[in-house]
């Protein structure tokens, strides 16, 4: 597993982010930082995700920021192309995992069934999105995924919030949960980032007890 794989994972929480402005991006991601959340997922939903990552990447350098919700080989490259550490599918797309693998750029597709499983390690990769998670089986999903894919991990996303976190984390194949919980699009657009960061200090902390239970 990549460096920043591994970042994710010890930190256990991914923010998923959806910006309407790019300018909303730099207090975001210094809200993160300060709540002690170094990282944030920009989700290409908007036309405004590449000016976002190249803004947290020059302005916020100590926050690890990739791409999410990515779709095609040309988002990867105007991902990159800012700035991004890392990319995240919501699927299992062949041709966008092969471009990262081959030129090294971490990733974690999305999965949900164990043919997804299967081809993300054809492709070398042990740690996958699982998504949706709570409509796809959740927990009991993910358990079962746990006897033939020892040796895989997951970052479950969709449908988690602070209720149900817990039962998540609680897996051994769970190496971090993916949200936007913690960073509403209504609070971002607002301008509202102390609340953004209370949010988030609140989900890192309940992170912390969590894995502090063993």
């Amino acid at each position: 597993m990549s460096k920043v794989l591994e970042t994710i994972s010890s930190h256990g929480l991914v923010p998923v982010i959806k910006l309407d402005s790019a300018d909303s991006a730099e207090p975001l991601a210094t809200a993160l930082l300060e709540a002690g959340l170094p990282l944030a997922e920009v989700t290409f939903r908007t036309a405004a995700a590449a000016d976002a990552i190249a803004r947290i990447t020059k302005r916020v350098p100590d926050v690890l920021v990739g791409a999410g919700t990515v779709l095609t080989v040309d988002q990867i490259k105007q991902a990159m192309d800012a700035g991004a550490r890392f990319v995240v599918t919501p699927g299992f797309n062949p041709r966008v995992v092969e471009y990262c693998v081959k030129h090294e750029i971490p990733i974690t597709p999305g999965v949900n069934n164990p043919s997804g499983v299967e081809a993300g390690l054809e492709f070398g990769l042990t740690l996958l999105k699982f998504f949706p998670a709570e409509v796809s089986g959740g927990v009991a999903m993910l358990k079962a995924f746990g006897g033939p894919y020892g040796e895989v991990s997951f970052v479950p996303t969709g449908g988690i919030n602070a209720a149900n976190l817990e039962q998540y984390l609680k897996l051994k194949n769970v190496a971090a949960i993916g949200g936007s919980w913690m960073v509403p699009s209504d609070r971002v657009a607002a301008g509202e980032f102390d609340h953004v960061g209370k949010l988030t200090r609140e989900a890192v902390e309940l992170v912390k007890q969590i894995r502090s239970k063993g």
